[in-house]
């Protein structure tokens, strides 16, 4: 004890040195830039001491030359007497001197002048800079004494601790040497455990040996007289299913219909109350729509914005919470494991407020700040900032003590039994403390919401938004209102029905536990109905997979012919309208070929003989014609250049007649409709080979999809074989351990049944000796 203690004050010391050697640095580094500093002052008092004299001499320079345009403007004027009291001799004479001295006077006048400007404008530069080197100087001397001042208290500190280092050195020595002693003498001591710890392990093994002789006894004592009793341990207990209390349970739904409830007004006041201060911010103090607010406030209005993603989660946690409560479970804290997803919820919903809330503190200052705001303004802008602290801090106490409860679903060694009464109280303190606040901010916003309606620029828009807040809170006080009251007057019902267990237990010893229970539960609950119901006649496994199987082609192919018919009603629809359009087309096409044909009739009237002799030829050509028509519908594929091939074998003189023309037209049209009935034909059987092949592809895939899931519930049941193996284990092992300790009991029992037996020995031998004492009295 005395070397733990000495190696604490040792590690303390050491840490305090380790602490003042750091100050020491800080200060040698402060010592260091202040004489720096100081020396840079200096430089700069010899700089501003060598600009002053400059600035005397140029003073001097310009007071000599002053003085001399001083004098030279004395000799003027005597010159200028002179010339006047010479004047009037001659008329000529006179009006020249005058004229000359007037132009004398004029220029000496002017450069005057300019002498005195420059000579007032130097004074004043003078001036000027005189007053700022006294000033500078005077700065610089205040600073350099306190620089020096500083300097010697840090180096008068700085020796203060050398000393004082040099002085803990020197003890921390002398520790050391006493510690080295000491571990010397401790370590001897150890050697001696080590030898006494060799001789109790070498008992140990011996009284191993014997009572591993002794537990084969016991183990055919236990096997043959024992019987198993699962009430004895509370782990078997737990896996007992409790007495089902369905009034309890309907009682526990409703209370959750009604937290439900209240939650789900908390939210919708809560997304209104955010919402509408998001308005707020964008419109108060600088409008958005005509000025451009600041990026505090934009950051801060766009995190608002977001409020419905952490906000709506809050309602589906609760209605799961809800849906999970029902008239057939056991609803107790270790089976209520939506508990953790709403807490998760509320979890996210605070990291939310965390997240907005330096974001709306730097904006209520900010609105401080403003021209607008006045002291009232600024004394409820500052309520407000410390009622959103309060509120933030109310939520993260919800969210710790909701974590609690929801620990027993997940960690039940995190939160003991005897703590669910504290932690449901702290909750119904916490649901008050959020009311408090909460009617706290609704007058601090109302009076704030009165002030900013008497500001001279408030308009409209930001009176209905302020009424809106106003009644978002109050609906949120309302709602906060009501659920402090439904918890602390149920709290008594939560604290006694969500922490019982089975009969003849303390407790739920795991969250596994709690769920294997409620298996058992719902397998009791089945074997009931199993056996209130006759059962039915059943399909053998081979007709009802077979069945199944043409059930599912029969769907598929119907499903398939379902689509082939929308597809093919399209397809007309397309087709009627291309008819039409194509329609359209040929009209114009003949309006066209009735214009070309006109004017090949102008051009070919005075070649009408020309066309007399060689309509003997024409019946032939017609003939010829037909029977390549004939040969173009039987064999659309070959031709598909027929039209070339007519051009390239009709004469050069009928291509210009106007009925070779019309023939030839025909004979395109038809080539070209038959080659589009062929290709119709082929895109309607590939069209229904594809159906066909798609319809097929469908049913594989369903079955694909089937055999899937079936797969995963195989695997399911696979894993539940597989925890139940493990369950199995651990609960031979835990009987491994009973028997442990059973063993151990019946031998200590044993022990003491051998020692009562002695002690009756040693009676009985006493009484004997006496007895034998006695007779041979007698004799």
């Amino acid at each position: 004890a005395a070397a733990a203690e000495l190696q604490g004050k040792y590690q303390k010391l050491a840490q305090e040195y380790s602490k003042l050697r750091a100050q020491n640095q800080v200060l040698k580094k402060g010592v260091v830039d202040e004489q720096a500093n100081s020396a840079s002052l200096k430089e700069q008092l010899k700089m501003k001491d060598q600009s002053l004299r400059k600035l005397q001499q140029e003073m001097d320079s310009l007071t000599f030359r002053n003085q001399q345009l001083a004098k030279r403007v004395e000799l003027l004027q005597d010159e200028l007497a002179l010339s006047e009291a010479r004047g009037k001799k001659n008329k000529k004479s006179v009006e020249s001197s005058s004229q000359l001295s007037q132009e004398q006077k004029s220029v000496f006048n002017e450069d005057l002048q300019k002498k005195i400007e420059e000579n007032e404008r130097l004074h004043i530069l003078f001036f000027e800079a005189d007053e700022q080197h006294k000033r500078l100087e005077a700065e610089l001397r205040s600073r350099l004494e306190v620089l020096e001042t500083d300097a010697a208290q840090h180096q008068a500190v700085v020796d203060s601790l050398t000393k004082k280092y040099t002085e803990t050195i020197e003890k921390l020595q002398n520790e050391k040497a006493k510690l080295e002693i000491k571990s010397q003498t401790l370590e001897r001591e150890a050697k001696d455990c080590r030898l006494r710890t060799e001789e109790c392990q070498q008992q140990l093994k011996n009284l191993q040996a014997a009572l591993g002789s002794r537990l084969e006894e016991s183990l055919c004592i236990i096997n043959e007289k024992v019987p198993f009793n699962d009430t004895r341990s509370t782990r078997y207990n737990a896996l007992n299913v409790p007495l089902h209390n369905r009034r309890n349970q309907l009682k526990l739904r409703d209370l959750a219909g009604q937290a439900l409830a209240f939650v789900q007004e908390l939210v919708t006041a809560l997304l209104n109350f955010h919402t509408y201060t998001e308005q707020k911010v964008q419109i108060f103090p600088v409008d958005s729509a005509t000025d451009t607010i600041s990026p505090l406030n934009q950051k801060f209005s766009q995190y608002l914005h977001e409020n419905a993603s952490y906000v709506r989660p809050l309602e589906e946690g609760m209605l799961h919470l809800f849906q999970s409560i029902t008239e057939d479970t056991v609803t107790v804290l270790e089976t209520t494991v939506k508990l953790k997803a709403f807490s998760e919820h509320l979890a996210s919903y605070l990291g939310f407020l965390r997240k907005i809330l330096p974001y709306q503190l730097k904006s209520l200052e900010e609105e401080c700040e403003s021209s607008l705001c006045t002291a009232a303004l600024r004394a409820r802008n500052m309520e407000l900032h410390r009622d959103m602290k309060r509120l933030t801090a109310v939520f993260e106490k919800l969210h710790t003590y909701v974590s609690l409860l929801a620990l027993p679903s997940t960690k039940p060694e995190g939160l003991l039994r005897t703590n669910y009464n504290f932690v449901f109280t702290n909750i119904a303190a916490s649901l008050h403390g959020f009311h408090d606040i909460l009617k706290d901010i609704s007058k601090h916003y109302s009076q704030k919401a009165t002030l900013e309606q008497e500001v001279p620029t408030a308009t409209q828009k930001l009176i209905t938004t302020n009424d809106c807040i106003l009644s978002s809170v109050a609906a949120l006080t309302n709602g906060a209102g009501k659920m402090a009251s439904f918890f602390s007057n149920n709290l008594d019902h939560f604290t006694a029905s969500l922490s019982y267990g089975p009969k003849a237990g303390a407790e739920f010893i795991s969250p596994l536990s709690a769920e294997c229970m409620l298996q058992y539960k719902k397998k009791a609950a089945a074997y009931m109905k199993a056996l209130k119901k006759p059962c039915a006649d059943s399909v053998p496994y081979e007709e009802a997979l077979a069945n199944r199987r043409v059930l599912l082609s029969s769907t598929e192919s119907r499903e398939g012919l379902a689509q082939q018919v929308q597809q093919s009603l399209e397809k007309i629809a397309k087709l009627e309208q291309e008819k039409e359009h194509w329609m359209l087309e040929a009209q114009l096409a003949k309006i066209k070929l009735e214009k070309e044909n006109q004017k090949l009739r102008n051009s070919l009237s005075g070649h009408l003989t020309e066309t007399i002799q060689e309509h003997s030829t024409l019946p032939n050509i017609a003939e010829q014609r037909k029977e390549t028509t004939e040969k173009s519908l039987r064999e659309p594929i070959k031709s598909t250049s027929l039209s070339a091939k007519h051009k390239c074998c009709l004469p050069t003189f009928l291509l210009c007649q106007a009925p070779d023309v019309e023939s030839r037209e025909d004979l395109i049209k038809t080539h070209y409709m038959a080659r589009i009935a062929e290709l119709t034909s082929h895109l309607q059987l590939a069209d229904s080979k594809s159906v066909h092949f798609h319809a097929e592809c469908r049913a594989l895939a369903k079955r694909l999809s089937l055999a899937e899931k079936s797969k995963e519930s195989l695997t399911e049941e696979l894993k539940l074989a597989s925890q139940n193996i493990t369950r199995l284990q651990a609960s031979q092992l835990f009987c491994n351990d009973e028997l442990m300790t059973t063993k151990r009991s019946y031998e200590d029992q044993l022990s003491m049944m051998s020692d009562h037996l002695c002690s009756m020995n040693e009676t009985l031998t006493k009484q004997r000796e006496e007895i034998d004492t006695l007779k041979m009295a007698s004799k």
